[in-house]
């Protein structure tokens, strides 16, 4: 699969569960821009079988190769990002990873048991990206149970594997100059901002700020009831040249932490 085919898949998928970002890039291009990709991240476990390595495999064989590492001790994750090796247009890719182990017995037990059940076709496949949840039909409770150790694990048992966010390179906009100038603009036409940490995430002095819309919520069937849960969100990075002149390629893992929490369903209610 070629890299322009990969995010094609990626974005079509990401889209059905994200109708938001079609309307939120339709705004961008009725003012006169083309919007490009500056990254798409996934979530996971640190299980072998579906871990970051397994994860990356599409994007290794498209030509990508492993540029950075971030560690989240409060959250406990740890994260890699890629890019491709020759094609610098081509979107970064950002995988993070629950440290299952550094969890409750019963999270580690329901974590193996959801990946126990997959089937061994599916985890061999190099599409493990596109597939979403293989796991049976979700329960409320494990979901509510999930949710009070770390909302990462509780998101990842619904919605399963597939793009938790695609990111607007706001560099590339020719009607915005500033992350602060797309955010208000975002607020105007209604929609509400990530304020964990503020609206943007980093500083000019960090080379990387970053702002995200809250994940638009879906209905989910679950065993006992249909409940609204949140599924994915769409992002926006302004990045900032280096002493080089180029501009700064990889992210400030506090800022990150802050962005992963566009999915809470705590902030939704706020």
């Amino acid at each position: 699969m070629t890299t322009t085919q990969l995010f094609s898949k990626l974005w079509n998928e990401y889209t059905e569960r994200t109708p938001s970002a079609e309307k939120i890039k339709d705004l961008f291009t009725s003012k006169g821009n083309t919007v490009y990709n500056d990254h798409v991240a996934f979530r996971t476990f640190n299980d072998p079988r579906v871990d970051i390595d397994v994860l990356a495999v599409p994007f290794l064989e498209a030509g990508y190769e492993e540029c950075g590492e971030y560690n989240f001790e409060k959250k406990k994750l740890y994260a890699k990002h890629f890019e491709h090796m020759t094609d610098k247009d081509a979107p970064r890719v950002f995988i993070s990873q629950l440290l299952v182990e550094e969890f409750s017995p019963a999270l580690q037990n329901e974590v193996k048991k959801m990946i126990d059940s997959i089937a061994e076709e599916e985890l061999t496949s190099d599409e493990l990206i596109f597939k979403g949840r293989l796991w049976e039909q979700p329960s409320y409770e494990v979901y509510s149970q999930l949710l009070e150790e770390t909302e990462y694990a509780a998101w990842l048992y619904v919605n399963g594997f597939c793009s938790n966010h695609f990111t607007v390179d706001v560099n590339r906009l020719d009607t915005f100059s500033s992350l602060q100038e797309v955010n208000d603009f975002l607020k105007e036409n209604g929609f509400k901002m990530n304020a964990s940490g503020g609206e943007i995430k980093g500083t000019p002095e960090q080379l990387l700020e970053q702002s995200s819309v809250l994940a638009d919520r879906i209905p989910v069937e679950f065993q006992e009831r249909t409940q609204e849960i949140t599924s994915c969100y769409y992002e926006f990075a302004f990045r900032y040249p280096m002493i080089t002149g180029e501009l700064y390629s990889g992210f400030i893992a506090g800022s990150a932490d802050k962005i992963f929490e566009s999915t809470d369903m705590r902030l939704q209610e706020a």
